[in-house]
């Protein structure tokens, strides 16, 4: 009796807290943009330079660089990744002004510092990121105070252009052309004029974001809207209850005591994958539900040979204790030999793959993990708190007619 109030205190306290506790996870699991809406652009990477090669250093700076112009306009956990040997991805979900921020992003930045004759002196990535702020002068005016990475460069330019201007270009763009007035030995200058304030902001921005590194054309665009994604998502969702449903009625009919106990065993896990998105702040996609529903089957798959095998040790006449014991113990090796062939794809995946096909590998990597502790560990364990309490002792609970026990 002590074992099967065990078993129930459990399952109400630990569905009480999934009752409490998965409205705030659903609610904070970041969406990617096929479930939210926004656009996704692949970008082929090329040198500037002709002749000069792309490198995966240059590649993961214009990544950077891509990042923090999204950043800059207001962009919520902007996803840039690098693909290949010349290839960048930028997904921005829930964007409201699609065009402007699509233009802003694709625009090419080669912000290069000229001399009087044009030759180019210093390059936007030799500024320090983010170092360029808007100040004033002592007449109130705005000015923009800046650190180069190289102080001793910077001061040979300064004393080859000393009351000279050093002009500030957008590729071929003339954004401003302050004077040298003073040889700059530390690397901290300022760049004064007459500039509103918007205008010093705007140049101080420009210079943070610094020259990507290499020439981006388009390649591929896919725009989600907020409306379709939303239908994504519910459509999605919807799907996986009725396969969900239809499962646990299918466990139910034919595996009666153990099918309940699998249902719970499924909700945990449910769950629990959900708090696993939530604690690695991964994006949930479609390919990640769709992995996510394929965990649900992948978990009453477990369930099932854990079954099978009990009901074919009580059909041979054992006690159901020694059933339990000798088909978990024969029916654990084929389960696992599954899975790590399962988790193996998936890792595998995850490391060649790139984007929503990472998202799937991800949710499948985290579905076998999860799927190993509560559909095979918690669910034998329920199974010995049931069948050691002795009030479910026939057959019948199990599945299994008294006619087909050979013992008998």
């Amino acid at each position: 009796m002590k074992r099967i109030v065990a078993f129930l205190l459990v399952v109400v306290l630990s569905f009480g807290l999934f009752a409490w506790l998965t409205p705030g996870l659903v609610k904070n699991i970041k969406l990617g943009l096929d479930l939210k809406g926004g656009f996704e652009i692949l970008y082929v990477a090329e040198p500037i330079e002709a002749g000069k090669p792309v490198t995966m250093e240059s590649l993961k700076q214009t990544a950077n660089s891509l990042a923090k112009r999204a950043d800059s306009l207001g962009i919520a956990e902007p996803e840039v990744t690098t693909e290949g040997k010349d290839r960048i991805r930028v997904r921005l979900a829930d964007v409201k002004n699609e065009e402007e921020v699509r233009q802003i992003i694709k625009k090419p930045a080669d912000l290069t510092f000229r001399g009087p004759d044009g030759t180019k002196e210093m390059l936007g990535s030799d500024f320090v990121e983010g170092a360029a702020k808007v100040g004033f002068d002592q007449s109130n005016r705005p000015m923009i105070s800046i650190k180069v990475k190289e102080p001793d460069k910077f001061k040979a330019v300064t004393e080859k252009l000393l009351n000279q201007p050093l002009a500030i270009y957008l590729d071929e763009n003339q954004l401003s052309a302050p004077i040298v007035s003073a040889i700059i030995t530390d690397g901290n200058a300022t760049i004064s004029g007459n500039y509103t304030f918007e205008q010093a902001t705007e140049l101080a921005n420009t210079i943070n974001l610094g020259a990507l590194p290499l020439k981006l054309t388009e390649k591929y665009t896919q725009v989600v809207g907020a409306s379709l994604g939303q239908l994504s998502l519910h459509q999605t969702v919807e799907a996986g209850l009725i396969g969900a449903i239809l499962i646990l009625v299918f466990m139910l009919v034919f595996y009666r005591l153990p099918g309940i106990i699998a249902a719970i065993t499924l909700i945990t896990y449910t769950f629990l994958l959900l708090g696993a998105f939530y604690l690695m702040k991964a994006t949930l996609t479609l390919p990640g539900i769709a992995a996510f529903v394929l965990g649900i089957g992948m978990a009453v798959d477990a369930n099932i040979i854990t079954y099978e095998r009990i009901k074919e040790e009580i059909r041979s006449g054992k006690s159901l204790l020694s059933s339990l014991k000798s088909g978990s113990k024969h029916s654990f090796r084929t389960i696992m030999d599954a899975n790590i062939t399962n988790l193996i794809s998936a890792i595998v995946l995850y490391y060649v793959g790139n984007g929503a096909i990472r998202g799937f590998a991800l949710t499948t990597i985290m579905s076998i993990i999860i799927s190993i502790l509560t559909n095979v560990f918690l669910s034998r364990w329920y199974i010995h708190l049931v069948i050691k309490s002795k009030l479910f002792n026939k057959p019948a609970y199990y599945g299994v007619k008294e006619s087909e026990i050979r013992g008998l």
